[in-house]
């Protein structure tokens, strides 16, 4: 019998979907390679707007890394209290808790991690607090600056999409 795959989700290391047999519908998840295996860097991306979180998810796991998402600063934190990403890509202007408290704690509890701050204002690249991320990208429809500063921070040659 053949069923109808009504939504899929593929990732390097996870599949995800529902496929239709008739009156029946089958959930799937795979997950046949842990985490940190093959080399797969991970990164958080803390935006508060969804479509630019999915726009943001897509094509940085399209370019072959595994991606985490949060709303805010808040999600974020407790994330990381969950796992440690390569790197984090940082929203400023955000609900709950904005990306300048965001980035002073993440500096104090978890230093080690790079941050990219990615935000729609230049003016905040003068803010005290931008001084602890490694980069500040100004956002743009065009995701190639993004993606080359990812690529940079993650010490990684041009490899990547």
């Amino acid at each position: 019998m053949e069923g109808e795959v009504n939504w899929g989700i593929y990732h390097p290391k996870r599949c995800f979907g529902l496929i239709s047999y008739g009156s029946y519908d089958i959930v799937y998840k795979n997950e046949s390679v842990p985490t940190g295996e093959l080399g797969v860097k991970k990164i958080l991306v803390v935006e508060d707007d969804e479509s630019q979180r999915i726009l943001y998810h897509d094509e940085l796991a399209e370019a072959g890394y595994e991606v985490i998402l949060a709303a805010n600063g808040r999600e974020a934190l407790k994330q990381l209290d969950v796992e440690t990403p390569d790197l984090i890509i940082l929203d400023i202007v955000m609900p709950v808790m904005d990306g300048m408290e965001t980035i002073g704690r993440i500096i104090r509890e978890h230093r080690e991690v790079p941050i990219i701050l990615n935000t729609a204002y230049s003016s905040y690249k003068d803010d005290f607090m931008s001084w602890g991320a490694e980069a500040y990208v100004v956002k743009s429809a065009d995701l190639g600056e993004l993606k080359a500063k990812v690529r940079e921070v993650l010490g990684e040659s041009g490899n990547h999409p």
